[in-house]
């Protein structure tokens, strides 16, 4: 009997604007455009429900990139509305079967297929425990969405790469946009306004000079802070699930307590950087890395000597992680194919991850 044919890994594509990750990340753009539209009324109709009765606290409940945009969505509403809100770890009820006092809270679910088992327990318990669920969630008839009092359509579309991108900015643009209607924040909506343009600006952007220093790489860091650090927590994800790269986020005040000691030639840092109090701390941590040797890289913020600027669209500061991960995610996808990966069959990985 002949033997059986060793299995093949799938043949890498040769160009990344060939790759699903490619094309989703490309429709990001029109993604908000309607999103924003669709979603206004019901957004304003939230918005004023939570004026009239404010949560004592927010809490959110995501995995991976969907939880990268819940860190986004962390820092908007405490900084702009100054409610207390906190990373929910769905095990404490899917695994712990236990469920916090959430009466008089609000309790934001975060998911692209609204069906892992974990995120559904953790849900449907702080529902229980008293808490307004509602969910950002881009399968409208998904389990997740039953289960809510409110749903915000994240209207993605089919997102059938692994690495998650046009559903990962539209969380974020939800975020944004149930904010600024929240706060009543006339400049922010202005700026929501003009969102799906400037994403289609970022994305003709060039983010090829960071290349060289990351084909060859093996690890690196990724900063940000309030906001930025989930963009940065986002990037760390692509640059590992994508292109092989092992990749840790940090806040830009915390790199400094241990983990710069690992900062040298051959470790590359790259910095998300918008124009708000974090930027001077942001830019101090990324130009001692250069001192350090590391190739440094940031977007937005200033010129510094010995750091490599990355194009990025001038827009509100809370926006603007939005507008460079629309950039990175390009970018990501040529990398990926340079190093001789398919970031849309990451290995050992699936679309729907279903723990418990």
């Amino acid at each position: 009997m002949s033997a059986r044919p060793a299995s093949r890994p799938p043949v890498p594509p040769q160009d990344a604007s060939a790759t699903g990750m490619f094309r989703e990340a490309a429709q990001a753009a029109q993604v908000v455009r309607d999103q924003l539209r669709t979603n206004e009324a019901l957004v304003a109709d939230l918005a004023t429900r939570l004026r009239r009765d404010p949560p004592r606290l927010v809490t959110t409940l995501g995995r991976g990139s969907s939880d990268h945009a819940a860190t986004y969505a962390r820092y908007l509403i405490e900084t702009r509305l100054g409610v207390v809100t906190a990373s929910a770890p769905p095990s404490v009820s899917s695994v712990y079967d236990q469920s916090p006092d959430l009466k008089g809270a609000l309790c934001i679910a975060i998911s692209q297929s609204g069906k892992s088992p974990d995120l559904l327990a953790a849900a449907e318990a702080s529902a229980s425990a008293g808490a307004l669920l509602v969910a950002m969630v881009n399968v409208a008839d998904s389990p997740l969405a039953e289960l809510a009092d409110v749903v915000i359509p994240l209207a993605a579309g089919p997102e059938r790469s692994v690495a998650a991108t046009k559903s990962y900015i539209a969380a974020l643009a939800a975020a944004a946009q149930l904010t600024a209607a929240w706060a009543d924040d006339a400049a922010l909506q202005a700026a929501i306004a003009r969102l799906p343009d400037d994403l289609d600006t970022a994305w003709a952007q060039d983010w090829s000079a960071a290349m060289p220093a990351l084909l060859g790489a093996t690890n690196l860091y990724t900063l940000g802070r309030g906001p930025g650090f989930g963009v940065a927590q986002e990037a760390a994800l692509k640059f590992k699930e994508t292109c092989g790269l092992h990749a840790e986020a940090f806040s830009a005040a915390e790199v400094r307590h241990g983990p710069m000691a690992l900062v040298g030639p051959g470790f590359p840092v790259i910095a998300f950087v918008q124009d708000d109090e974090t930027r001077d701390g942001v830019e101090a941590v990324i130009r001692a890395c250069a001192d350090q040797g590391a190739a440094a890289m940031k977007a937005g913020g200033r010129p510094i000597a010995g750091v490599l600027d990355l194009p990025t669209v001038e827009t509100h500061p809370a926006l603007q992680p939005i507008v460079q991960v629309q950039t990175f995610y390009r970018l990501a996808a040529n990398l990926a194919v340079a190093r001789g990966f398919d970031p849309d069959r990451p290995p050992h990985l699936a679309k729907v991850t279903e723990t418990r």
